[in-house]
């Protein structure tokens, strides 16, 4: 179950610093706009590990991430699919808040993260009320649907490679020294279960490409040492 913060934002050292104002679906809002919703949300601590929407559970509430890491999966069969992961400053839980019905996947703590619960009350009031909350909840609903396209074009015409591929130039950012890198670097169960394969397709995938040149490994993060070669692979017919 998840913990209830003792405290009030703003209302003690433990919790003065959080605030929704990190999250940028109302960063254009007043600070006294941002305090007044801070104050009708309920703040909560999850382990990493901890289950907090299971799939098709009834409620309405939006949850906004914080701190830590949470990430959206779909369990059938004893199988787990992972949609995509949650980041500090992202939310969940805004289908069933604008349309009342049971989850449409569930939401598992990847880190101890830190949680802000709004009622779908407050969600619908705060859409109602600003013009940049409700831009910035149509376009996330937008760029869903966009990623769910994607993805359901990879699994109809993309073999494992490709949709390795593809996975590992979604997961990858670019650091100072201008290094592609996916770090932390998911398991191969991870991977398997972001990309709809078995653990032992991703390992044989994976070391054909640090076979070619194409990636480096190391326990700290996969480099994509030829990220435009990747794009070719995708861009290659098959």
């Amino acid at each position: 179950m998840l913990e209830t913060a003792q405290k009030a934002p703003g209302s003690g050292t433990r919790m003065e610093n959080r605030t929704l104002g990190k999250v940028p679906l109302f960063a254009a809002l007043p600070p006294e706009d941002i305090h007044a919703l801070d104050s009708r949300c309920l703040w909560r601590r999850v382990g990493g590990g901890e289950w907090v929407i299971d799939y098709q559970a009834e409620g309405a509430d939006v949850y906004f991430v914080f701190s830590g890491l949470a990430r959206v999966v779909i369990v059938s069969s004893g199988r787990e699919m992972i949609l995509r992961d949650i980041r500090e400053g992202e939310y969940f839980g805004h289908y069933s808040a604008i349309d009342a019905k049971p989850r449409s996947a569930a939401i598992v703590a990847v880190t101890d993260s830190v949680i802000a619960r709004m009622s779908a009350t407050v969600l619908w009031d705060s859409i109602h009320r600003y013009d940049s909350v409700r831009e910035g909840v149509l376009k996330d609903l937008v760029s869903d649907i966009r990623t769910a396209n994607q993805r359901a074009h990879e699994q109809a015409n993309f073999d494992v490679k490709k949709r390795l591929c593809a996975e590992l130039i979604r997961l990858s950012r670019t650091t100072g020294e201008g290094r592609v890198v996916v770090s932390p670097p998911p398991t191969h169960a991870e991977f398997a279960a972001r990309i709809s394969t078995h653990r032992e397709a991703v390992t044989k995938t994976l070391s054909a490409l640090e076979r070619e040149g194409i990636i480096s490994r190391s326990p700290a993060a996969i480099v994509l040492v030829d990220a435009a070669q990747l794009r070719r692979i995708l861009a290659a017919d098959t």
